[in-house]
């Protein structure tokens, strides 16, 4: 009976797990909505938009955006500029989006369901781009950072985030994942790279890139929605 209720538990966890990667359905939706409340998660996306330091006229991305907290605070910040969003949950899409309605409305969040392999058309160079939690899931992230790389303006920055979340998770292990990043970073051709943490359970790291000058950014031709 003790071995079939760990395995109860072990499909549980994968299926958690899973849901994270990618929310849909019932559950998707009421896990976006815990995303959302839960406190820990708020103070590390408002914390990791603030890094950035977005000016009002600024483009920003931010890639898998789960219920849109961190969209609505750079909507705040850039209120002249524009905020791209994309996630490959369609539940999650629909969470951000009823978030940042009146932002949506006017034309100022632009949030599309698409994959980062897959990334639509942003228009001009991007300022920022930020990503939660996310790079882990990306198929040859190193690949993905050169492409981002190519759509920020020269001196662009962007903030990769890791909160670790397997269980026993400890300060080493945000260490472990800080270092990683930094690694992928570098590989892309990143430079001005540095580590922001935030005193959480686990600790969050923030690894902080800058675009060199003299690169030219390239844009995509598939078309983005609203």
């Amino acid at each position: 009976m003790q071995t079939e209720g760990k395995g109860l538990k072990r499909r549980a966890i994968r299926y958690l797990v899973r849901q994270a990667h990618r929310p849909r359905g019932v559950v998707g939706w009421a896990e976006g909505w815990m995303f959302a409340l839960r406190p820990s998660n708020r103070r590390r996306n408002i914390w990791a938009v603030s890094l950035l330091d977005v000016q009002p006229t600024d483009r920003v991305l931010e890639i898998g955006f789960g219920p849109g907290v961190a969209i609505a605070e750079f909507a705040d910040r850039a209120t002249r500029g524009q905020v791209f969003g994309v996630d490959h949950s369609q539940a999650m899409v629909r969470h951000a989006a009823r978030r940042n309605a009146a932002a949506i409305r006017a034309r100022r969040v632009h949030l599309a369901h698409a994959s980062v392999e897959r990334l639509p058309s942003f228009g001009d160079p991007l300022d920022a781009i930020l990503a939660v939690n996310s790079v882990g899931f990306w198929p040859d992230p190193v690949e993905r950072l050169r492409e981002l790389r190519r759509l920020l303006r020269p001196a662009g920055r962007i903030a990769l985030v890791s909160q670790p979340r397997c269980p026993g998770a400890t300060r080493d292990t945000t260490v472990r994942a800080a270092q990683e990043l930094q690694d992928m970073l570098t590989r892309a051709g990143f430079t001005q790279i540095r580590v922001t943490t935030l005193d959480l359970d686990p600790p969050v790291a923030c690894v902080l890139a800058t675009n060199p000058t003299g690169t030219k950014a390239t844009h995509h031709k598939i078309a983005l929605g609203d």
